[in-house]
Protein backbone atom coordinates (compact mmCIF):
# COMPACT_ATOMS: atom_id res chain seq x y z
CA UNK A 1 0.00 0.00 0.00
CA UNK A 2 1.06 3.36 -0.84
CA UNK A 3 2.18 5.77 1.96
CA UNK A 4 0.58 8.67 3.07
CA UNK A 5 2.87 10.74 1.80
CA UNK A 6 2.75 9.23 -1.56
CA UNK A 7 -0.83 9.63 -1.81
CA UNK A 8 -0.75 13.19 -0.71
CA UNK A 9 1.88 14.22 -3.20
CA UNK A 10 -0.34 12.88 -6.22
CA UNK A 11 -3.44 14.50 -5.03
CA UNK A 12 -1.54 17.87 -5.19
CA UNK A 13 0.51 17.20 -8.37
CA UNK A 14 -3.52 16.22 -9.92
CA UNK A 15 -5.21 19.57 -8.71
CA UNK A 16 -2.32 21.68 -10.27
CA UNK A 17 -3.02 19.92 -13.40
CA UNK A 18 -6.57 20.52 -13.28
CA UNK A 19 -5.93 23.96 -12.86
CA UNK A 20 -3.46 24.27 -16.03
CA UNK A 21 -6.70 22.38 -17.37
CA UNK A 22 -8.96 24.81 -16.55
CA UNK A 23 -6.98 27.79 -17.55
CA UNK A 24 -6.41 25.87 -21.38
CA UNK A 25 -10.10 25.63 -21.04
CA UNK A 26 -10.97 29.65 -20.40
CA UNK A 27 -8.46 30.46 -23.34
CA UNK A 28 -9.66 28.09 -25.60
CA UNK A 29 -13.00 29.04 -25.04
CA UNK A 30 -12.37 32.75 -25.08
CA UNK A 31 -10.68 31.77 -28.90
CA UNK A 32 -13.55 30.12 -30.01
CA UNK A 33 -15.94 32.88 -29.62
CA UNK A 34 -13.60 34.77 -31.25
CA UNK A 35 -13.43 32.06 -34.36
CA UNK A 36 -16.90 31.47 -34.47
CA UNK A 37 -17.97 35.19 -35.26
CA UNK A 38 -15.59 35.34 -38.15
CA UNK A 39 -16.53 31.79 -39.47
CA UNK A 40 -20.55 33.19 -38.71
CA UNK A 41 -19.54 36.50 -40.70
CA UNK A 42 -18.24 34.75 -43.65
CA UNK A 43 -19.96 32.00 -44.43
CA UNK A 44 -23.33 34.44 -45.68
CA UNK A 45 -20.66 35.55 -48.20
CA UNK A 46 -19.06 32.28 -49.22
CA UNK A 47 -22.68 30.66 -49.56
CA UNK A 48 -23.63 33.61 -51.79
CA UNK A 49 -20.81 33.43 -54.03
CA UNK A 50 -21.04 29.74 -54.61
CA UNK A 51 -24.37 29.94 -55.42
CA UNK A 52 -23.91 33.06 -57.92
CA UNK A 53 -20.88 31.59 -59.63
CA UNK A 54 -23.04 28.19 -59.55
CA UNK A 55 -24.99 30.26 -61.85
CA UNK A 56 -22.71 32.20 -63.33
CA UNK A 57 -20.96 28.68 -64.69
CA UNK A 58 -24.08 26.63 -65.31
CA UNK A 59 -24.56 29.33 -68.63
CA UNK A 60 -20.81 29.05 -69.50
CA UNK A 61 -18.93 26.43 -71.68
CA UNK A 62 -16.30 24.18 -69.76
CA UNK A 63 -13.99 25.37 -72.82
CA UNK A 64 -13.93 29.56 -71.44
CA UNK A 65 -11.83 29.29 -68.52
CA UNK A 66 -8.72 26.41 -67.46
CA UNK A 67 -10.37 25.83 -64.34
CA UNK A 68 -14.00 24.83 -65.42
CA UNK A 69 -12.22 22.35 -67.67
CA UNK A 70 -12.08 18.29 -66.25
CA UNK A 71 -8.43 17.14 -67.78
CA UNK A 72 -9.12 13.87 -69.93
CA UNK A 73 -6.77 11.99 -67.69
CA UNK A 74 -6.42 12.30 -64.06
CA UNK A 75 -2.83 11.52 -63.13
CA UNK A 76 -2.09 13.72 -60.28
CA UNK A 77 -4.51 14.35 -57.16
CA UNK A 78 -3.67 17.31 -54.64
CA UNK A 79 -4.92 17.31 -51.07
CA UNK A 80 -5.10 20.77 -49.39
CA UNK A 81 -4.72 18.80 -45.45
CA UNK A 82 -5.87 21.63 -42.99
CA UNK A 83 -5.21 20.91 -39.05
CA UNK A 84 -3.80 22.71 -36.12
CA UNK A 85 -0.86 23.68 -35.17
CA UNK A 86 -0.95 22.39 -31.58
CA UNK A 87 -2.30 19.19 -29.91
CA UNK A 88 -4.21 19.11 -26.85
CA UNK A 89 -7.51 19.15 -28.69
CA UNK A 90 -8.71 15.41 -28.50
CA UNK A 91 -9.13 13.62 -31.88
CA UNK A 92 -9.66 16.02 -33.90
CA UNK A 93 -6.70 16.09 -36.08
CA UNK A 94 -6.46 12.47 -35.92
CA UNK A 95 -9.72 12.34 -37.68
CA UNK A 96 -8.89 15.05 -40.04
CA UNK A 97 -5.05 13.41 -40.77
CA UNK A 98 -6.94 9.92 -41.18
CA UNK A 99 -9.83 11.78 -43.42
CA UNK A 100 -6.90 13.25 -45.95
CA UNK A 101 -4.90 9.71 -45.36
CA UNK A 102 -7.89 7.59 -46.91
CA UNK A 103 -9.01 9.71 -49.72
CA UNK A 104 -4.96 9.76 -50.44
CA UNK A 105 -5.22 5.54 -50.60
CA UNK A 106 -8.15 5.53 -52.68
CA UNK A 107 -7.06 7.92 -55.31
CA UNK A 108 -3.85 5.82 -55.33
CA UNK A 109 -5.77 2.61 -55.52
CA UNK A 110 -6.89 3.89 -58.74
CA UNK A 111 -3.04 3.99 -59.92
CA UNK A 112 -3.40 8.18 -59.13
CA UNK A 113 -0.01 10.07 -57.62
CA UNK A 114 -1.13 12.04 -54.42
CA UNK A 115 0.27 15.23 -53.51
CA UNK A 116 -0.43 17.35 -50.24
CA UNK A 117 -0.47 20.97 -49.09
CA UNK A 118 -0.66 20.81 -45.77
CA UNK A 119 -1.52 23.90 -43.41
CA UNK A 120 -0.68 23.21 -40.36
CA UNK A 121 2.28 21.44 -38.06
CA UNK A 122 0.16 18.43 -37.06
CA UNK A 123 -0.89 17.14 -40.65
CA UNK A 124 2.46 17.91 -41.90
CA UNK A 125 4.07 15.89 -39.50
CA UNK A 126 2.02 13.40 -39.99
CA UNK A 127 1.46 13.15 -44.24
CA UNK A 128 5.96 13.25 -43.54
CA UNK A 129 5.67 9.89 -42.20
CA UNK A 130 3.91 8.54 -44.20
CA UNK A 131 4.53 7.44 -47.98
CA UNK A 132 2.57 10.83 -49.55
CA UNK A 133 4.48 13.71 -51.38
CA UNK A 134 4.24 16.97 -49.39
CA UNK A 135 4.29 19.82 -52.59
CA UNK A 136 3.76 22.95 -50.02
CA UNK A 137 4.02 23.20 -46.35
CA UNK A 138 2.55 25.85 -43.87
CA UNK A 139 3.42 25.44 -40.79
CA UNK A 140 2.80 28.01 -37.72
CA UNK A 141 -0.15 29.95 -39.27
CA UNK A 142 -3.25 28.66 -37.95
CA UNK A 143 -2.65 30.72 -34.33
CA UNK A 144 -3.04 33.97 -35.69
CA UNK A 145 -4.19 33.80 -40.12
CA UNK A 146 -6.25 36.06 -42.54
CA UNK A 147 -6.89 35.78 -46.15
CA UNK A 148 -3.50 36.09 -47.21
CA UNK A 149 -2.60 32.37 -45.85
CA UNK A 150 -5.99 31.50 -48.03
CA UNK A 151 -4.76 33.37 -51.59
CA UNK A 152 -1.08 31.89 -50.73
CA UNK A 153 -2.21 28.46 -50.72
CA UNK A 154 -5.08 29.22 -53.22
CA UNK A 155 -3.06 30.82 -55.83
CA UNK A 156 -0.55 27.74 -55.48
CA UNK A 157 -3.08 25.08 -56.49
CA UNK A 158 -4.38 27.57 -59.07
CA UNK A 159 -0.80 27.54 -60.53
CA UNK A 160 -0.50 23.70 -60.45
CA UNK A 161 -3.20 23.27 -62.17
CA UNK A 162 -2.93 25.43 -64.86
CA UNK A 163 0.27 23.77 -65.56
CA UNK A 164 -1.55 20.06 -65.44
CA UNK A 165 1.22 19.34 -62.61
CA UNK A 166 -2.60 18.59 -60.96
CA UNK A 167 -5.32 16.95 -61.81
CA UNK A 168 -8.08 17.04 -59.36
CA UNK A 169 -7.55 19.02 -56.30
CA UNK A 170 -9.50 18.09 -52.57
CA UNK A 171 -9.48 20.14 -49.46
CA UNK A 172 -9.82 18.33 -46.07
CA UNK A 173 -10.69 20.43 -43.33
CA UNK A 174 -12.67 20.72 -40.28
CA UNK A 175 -16.20 21.91 -40.76
CA UNK A 176 -17.64 23.30 -37.52
CA UNK A 177 -21.16 22.32 -37.07
CA UNK A 178 -21.27 23.04 -32.59
CA UNK A 179 -19.10 23.02 -29.97
CA UNK A 180 -19.66 19.71 -29.39
CA UNK A 181 -19.43 18.32 -33.39
CA UNK A 182 -16.83 19.01 -35.84
CA UNK A 183 -17.04 16.77 -38.50
CA UNK A 184 -13.86 15.92 -41.08
CA UNK A 185 -14.84 17.10 -44.65
CA UNK A 186 -13.49 16.36 -48.39
CA UNK A 187 -14.66 19.32 -50.36
CA UNK A 188 -13.32 19.17 -54.03
CA UNK A 189 -11.61 22.19 -54.86
CA UNK A 190 -10.74 21.91 -58.72
CA UNK A 191 -11.77 21.54 -61.60
CA UNK A 192 -14.77 23.66 -60.89
CA UNK A 193 -18.13 22.37 -61.39
CA UNK A 194 -21.53 23.44 -60.62
CA UNK A 195 -22.70 20.88 -58.17
CA UNK A 196 -25.98 21.01 -57.09
CA UNK A 197 -25.98 18.46 -54.18
CA UNK A 198 -23.21 20.45 -52.10
CA UNK A 199 -25.48 21.64 -49.31
CA UNK A 200 -26.77 24.79 -50.28
CA UNK A 201 -29.95 26.07 -51.83
CA UNK A 202 -29.44 26.19 -55.14
CA UNK A 203 -33.18 25.83 -56.71
CA UNK A 204 -33.54 29.53 -56.41
CA UNK A 205 -35.09 31.33 -59.41
CA UNK A 206 -33.67 34.49 -59.30
CA UNK A 207 -31.72 35.59 -62.61
CA UNK A 208 -29.04 37.84 -62.49
CA UNK A 209 -27.71 39.96 -65.35
CA UNK A 210 -23.86 40.45 -65.82
CA UNK A 211 -21.63 43.21 -66.72
CA UNK A 212 -18.97 42.72 -68.83
CA UNK A 213 -19.28 39.44 -70.55
CA UNK A 214 -19.49 36.05 -68.77
CA UNK A 215 -16.24 35.21 -69.81
CA UNK A 216 -14.46 38.58 -68.66
CA UNK A 217 -16.18 37.65 -64.86
CA UNK A 218 -15.08 33.82 -65.02
CA UNK A 219 -11.67 34.95 -65.24
CA UNK A 220 -11.75 37.42 -62.73
CA UNK A 221 -13.95 35.74 -60.02
CA UNK A 222 -12.97 31.73 -60.45
CA UNK A 223 -10.03 32.40 -59.11
CA UNK A 224 -11.31 34.40 -56.24
CA UNK A 225 -13.74 31.53 -55.79
CA UNK A 226 -10.59 28.90 -55.46
CA UNK A 227 -9.22 31.18 -52.78
CA UNK A 228 -12.46 31.46 -50.49
CA UNK A 229 -13.29 28.03 -50.43
CA UNK A 230 -9.49 27.40 -48.70
CA UNK A 231 -10.51 30.86 -46.62
CA UNK A 232 -13.59 29.37 -45.80
CA UNK A 233 -12.04 25.74 -44.73
CA UNK A 234 -9.56 27.35 -42.91
CA UNK A 235 -11.92 29.72 -40.49
CA UNK A 236 -13.98 26.27 -40.03
CA UNK A 237 -10.69 24.35 -38.82
CA UNK A 238 -9.41 27.22 -36.65
CA UNK A 239 -13.15 27.33 -35.09
CA UNK A 240 -13.37 23.35 -34.89
CA UNK A 241 -10.13 23.32 -33.41
CA UNK A 242 -11.12 25.54 -30.52
CA UNK A 243 -14.36 24.03 -29.77
CA UNK A 244 -12.48 20.21 -29.71
CA UNK A 245 -9.67 21.92 -27.28
CA UNK A 246 -12.17 23.39 -25.35
CA UNK A 247 -14.16 19.96 -24.78
CA UNK A 248 -10.77 18.02 -24.37
CA UNK A 249 -9.73 20.38 -21.17
CA UNK A 250 -13.01 20.07 -19.54
CA UNK A 251 -13.03 16.18 -19.89
CA UNK A 252 -9.70 16.38 -18.67
CA UNK A 253 -11.04 18.69 -15.37
CA UNK A 254 -13.83 16.26 -14.69
CA UNK A 255 -11.27 13.37 -14.96
CA UNK A 256 -8.92 15.29 -12.49
CA UNK A 257 -11.73 15.46 -10.01
CA UNK A 258 -12.41 11.84 -10.39
CA UNK A 259 -9.16 11.31 -9.49
CA UNK A 260 -8.57 13.25 -6.29
CA UNK A 261 -12.25 11.67 -5.34
CA UNK A 262 -10.70 8.55 -5.45
CA UNK A 263 -7.40 9.23 -4.49
CA UNK A 264 -8.90 11.09 -1.15
CA UNK A 265 -10.50 7.80 -0.48
CA UNK A 266 -7.11 5.99 -0.80
CA UNK A 267 -5.15 8.71 1.78
CA UNK A 268 -8.54 8.19 4.50
CA UNK A 269 -8.36 4.55 4.13
CA UNK A 270 -4.15 4.77 4.24
CA UNK A 271 -4.42 7.15 6.91
CA UNK A 272 -7.09 4.96 9.02
CA UNK A 273 -4.93 1.78 8.72
CA UNK A 274 -1.99 3.65 9.99
CA UNK A 275 -3.76 5.00 13.11
CA UNK A 276 -5.09 1.72 13.46
CA UNK A 277 -1.73 -0.29 13.64
CA UNK A 278 -0.71 2.11 15.78
CA UNK A 279 -3.78 1.56 18.30
CA UNK A 280 -2.72 -2.10 18.18
CA UNK A 281 0.85 -1.82 18.83
CA UNK A 282 -0.37 0.89 21.99
CA UNK A 283 -3.11 -1.74 23.28
CA UNK A 284 -0.18 -4.82 22.68
CA UNK A 285 2.52 -2.67 24.75
CA UNK A 286 0.13 -2.09 27.56
CA UNK A 287 -0.97 -5.87 27.14
CA UNK A 288 3.04 -6.77 27.57
CA UNK A 289 3.37 -4.45 30.90
CA UNK A 290 0.85 -6.51 32.70
CA UNK A 291 1.68 -9.71 31.84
Amino acid sequence: MASLRDVQNQIVSIKKTKQITKAMNMVASAKLRGAQGRIERFRPYADKFYEMLGDLAAGADSSVHPLLEVHEEIKTVGIVLTTSDRGLCGSFNANMINKALKLAAEKKAEGKAVKFYCVGKKGRDAVRKSEYEIAESYADEMSSFDFTLASSVGNKIIDAYLAEELDEVYLVFGKFISVGVQQATALPLLPIVSDDAEGEDSGSSAEYIYEPSVEGLLAELLPRFVNVQVYRGLLDTSCSEHAARMSAMDNASRACDDMTETLTLLYNKTRQAAITADLMDIVGGAEALKG
